[in-house]
């Protein structure tokens, strides 16, 4: 079971697991072990999110997710098995929770006398610089 928070857990049988070799480091290990591990979730089906929470991962990851409704993640920091896949849970972790955060509303500000007044003295400032920067007209 795979705890995000104290309302959202995952059951481990809905993580499909996969592990290949990994090209990271182990020396001559490398050729002999899969200790990389490829985890599969499927998002969209998933009984285990609320729909809102579901609908902000699938918007907030929309590049992570293929065609079919599954992330895929996978980890090849370590030289073992057990710990790039607790490393596969804890970035699956990581992005739920980030899903869990509602995002704050924007308010339209207008901007204070102040400023304007500010950005128009600077704009002023500016012409009358480059003004002194052409040379002298010649008056008749």
């Amino acid at each position: 079971m795979l705890t995000i928070n104290s309302t959202i857990s995952i059951p481990k049988r809905e993580f499909d697991i996969s592990y290949a070799r990994s090209p990271g480091p182990g020396g001559q290990n490398v050729n002999k072990v899969n200790s990389k591990v490829i985890l599969r979730w499927d998002v969209t089906n998933t009984p285990s999110l609320p729909a809102h929470i579901r609908q902000r991962f699938l918007q907030k990851w929309r590049s992570r997710i293929t065609k079919d409704g599954h992330v895929v993640i996978n980890s090849h920091r370590y030289r073992d098995q057990p710990r790039n896949y607790a490393d596969c849970l804890n970035k699956i972790r990581e992005m739920i929770r980030a899903a869990t955060v509602v995002p704050k509303q924007r308010r339209a500000t207008t901007p204070s006398a102040g400023s304007k007044r500010r950005r128009l003295k600077s704009k002023k400032q500016n012409a009358q610089r480059k003004q002194n920067r052409r040379p002298p007209k010649l008056s008749d």
